[in-house]
């Protein structure tokens, strides 16, 4: 990925199409700005899965330290119910 915020105008878009994308990507994550703001973010696919890897990744750290401390509790089904009832 890039440095520096590699921006395109949705108005861009819409005059080149894909290829105005496929273009911007080669330097990293494209900001779409409409009326000069950024609106969305486009990452290639290869970028978008790195980046569910992290989320999950950080996710299952997180159950790991509940697990570590204490925080989670084992029960039945049975049990829950009967806890919330």
């Amino acid at each position: 990925m890039g440095t520096g915020i590699n921006t395109i105008a949705a108005q861009e878009i819409k005059r080149r199409g894909v290829i105005a994308l496929e273009e911007g990507l080669r330097r990293g994550p494209i900001h779409i700005l409409k009326r000069n703001r950024a609106v969305c973010v486009v990452l290639s696919e290869t970028e978008f899965q790195e980046l569910l890897d992290q989320a999950a990744t950080a996710r299952l750290a997180d159950s790991l330290a509940d697990l570590q401390d204490g925080r989670v509790a084992f029960s039945s089904s049975r049990e829950i119910l009967d806890e919330i009832s």
